[in-house]
């Protein structure tokens, strides 16, 4: 079952698999692809999920894993 935790893992997955950069609707792209069947059966998360992969962002930012984008919204998410 996938959880908010998850989407750190699965964002960290897709950078890594992207030369360390990408954009928030690639990443978002990517994670429905993949996991669409897991977000369906998660409940709630299902309704929830992109607000909750942000919300991931900006805990892998708070842990230094992604940089900064200074509240930026038009800047990629970038591996440290």
């Amino acid at each position: 079952m996938a959880t908010r935790e998850s989407m750190k893992q699965w964002i960290v997955e897709y950078l890594n698999s992207s030369g360390g950069r990408g954009s928030p609707r690639d990443v978002s792209k990517y994670v429905w692809e993949k996991y669409e069947s897991e977000l369906k059966s998660s409940g709630d998360l299902l309704y929830t999920w992109q607000y909750d992969i942000r919300w991931a962002a900006q805990k892998l930012r708070n842990e230094g894993v992604l940089k900064s984008v200074n509240g930026r919204r038009d800047l990629p998410w970038e591996l440290n």
